[in-house]
């Protein structure tokens, strides 16, 4: 039996494809960039006899659509009407077999109200499930969020979560495996662990879900405060279709420094070398952010038709930045910075630059006085500890909550590491704030230096 996770960097998404018996494979909760599945169906001798969703998906586009038009696949999912374009419809408790597997389809809503789970029995394990694709219903340590339907209702979709973990998932045996939809870093989940495998036994033991009460668990999920990036709005409407098929090549659209300066003016440009490389020398109004990072957070600073602008500080990854933004819907990326910003600067062309600090160095200003910490991670890592004094943005919220502050007040942004200040103090940038530092290594530099933390009591 092959069996292959395919991991998304900069999503923390899963898809996955299991050979069925027979020639069959299966695609499960395929990306809008389907090359990599059709290679793996050629190296193995397989054919993609269906794409199998396991909900609509918020936070990246399907490749559902691109799959079927290449290879034929037929497109399975439940039948309610979130799902939009199927060919195959499946019901609560039906089975379907492909090749020499079965599959049993269960609906596990509270993430969402669609989502469904597909418990999967290999010819060879009999009546033991092996494993089950539960999509957002639970992940490894943890269960997807609860309020993207109705934040009105985050408790009370997190009681119909408990329910469907319970009722549909745990009944099929601590032996099999869990295979969900995202990993660390997605945006669908507060605490997903870093690793990749678990079963059904281990998260019993280990899993909010399993050890906390119905009302326990309301009440835990009722208190998550997790961003919610403004383009899943409009993954809500592609996915309905089962995606899109992805735009041009780009390779027309490398531009020379003086016509990525013409077609730049008043659109945006985004920079995607890491902060140290940003903040010695950038094109002056540009953003931020890390290749890595460009589909968690692109999407807070560009919408769908958005004209984009990229910065590389090496054309090999141009590629990479386009099929990250494309993943998270965002097309129009027009134009590439040829050799980056060496030539950009050999040219004469304007460049701006910011400062830098340590953790200890930032610790000193701040003792000495005059100094605005500005904390930009998510609530819930504010929460869980911060600097004393800091202030408090996240930030995907930056550019509409600016510091009130003159312009000139010395200003240091922090995140854990120090990848999402490095978007936050080129936010400031622009908005003409002129004595602004990110702090490298961020809080985790500062935590390993035993520097003074607010925690959480109850951590």
């Amino acid at each position: 039996m092959f069996f292959q996770r395919v991991k998304t960097q900069g999503l923390g998404h899963n898809a996955y494809m299991l050979g069925c018996g027979g020639g069959l494979a299966v695609v499960v909760d395929p990306r809008r960039d389907v090359a990599e599945y059709l290679q793996l169906a050629r190296d193995n001798e397989l054919r993609i006899a269906y794409c199998i969703e396991t909900h609509r998906q918020e936070d990246f586009e399907f490749g559902s659509a691109n799959l079927a038009e290449v290879t034929g696949a037929k497109i399975l999912a439940g039948k309610h009407p979130l799902f939009g374009r199927t060919d195959v419809q499946v019901s609560d408790g039906e089975e379907f077999k492909v090749g020499t597997t079965r599959f049993v389809a269960l609906a596990t809503p509270g993430h969402t109200p669609e989502s469904m789970s597909y418990a999967v029995y290999p010819e060879d394990t009999g009546d033991q499930c092996w494993a089950v694709f539960t999509g957002d219903a639970l992940f490894v340590g943890d269960t997807g969020r609860t309020d993207l339907s109705d934040p009105d209702r985050t408790a009370e979709n997190a009681g119909i979560l408990h329910d469907s973990v319970h009722q549909k998932l745990a009944p099929l045996g601590d032996q099999a495996f869990i295979l969900p939809a995202h990993g660390a870093g997605s945006a669908c989940g507060g605490n997903i662990s870093e690793r990749d495998d678990s079963t059904l036994g281990i998260e019993r033991a280990t899993n909010p879900v399993f050890m906390k009460s119905r009302e326990e668990f309301m009440t835990l999920k009722a208190g998550e405060h997790l961003p919610r990036p403004p383009y899943f709005s409009h993954m809500e409407v592609v996915n309905l279709e089962a995606g899109r098929p992805l735009p041009p090549s780009p390779g027309d659209h490398v531009l020379a420094p003086d016509a990525f300066s013409k077609a730049s003016q008043g659109e945006i440009v985004i920079d995607t070398r890491p902060p140290e490389a940003f903040a010695g020398a950038h094109i002056p109004g540009s953003y931020n952010v890390w290749l890595d990072g460009l589909s968690s957070f692109g999407g807070w600073i560009a919408r769908e038709q958005a004209r984009i602008f990229i910065v590389v500080d090496q054309p090999q990854k141009a590629p990479s930045a386009i099929a990250r933004l494309a993943r998270i819907g965002i097309d129009r990326v027009e134009g590439v910075l040829v050799s980056g910003v060496e030539t950009w600067r050999e040219q004469g062309f304007p460049i701006e630059a910011f400062g830098t600090t340590s953790a200890s160095e930032a610790a000193r200003w701040n003792e000495e006085g005059e100094l605005y910490i500005l904390d930009v991670r998510d609530d819930m890592e504010w929460e869980e500890k911060h600097i004393p004094g800091a202030h408090h943005t996240f930030v995907g919220h930056l550019e509409e909550n600016l510091p009130k502050l003159p312009k000139d007040r010395r200003i240091v942004a922090h995140c854990s590491v120090g990848n999402r200040s490095g978007l936050a103090v080129s936010i400031l940038r622009r908005n003409g704030f002129t004595n602004v530092y990110n702090m490298l290594g961020g809080i985790t530099a500062w935590e390993k230096l035993g520097l003074p933390l607010e925690k959480n009591a109850a951590e």
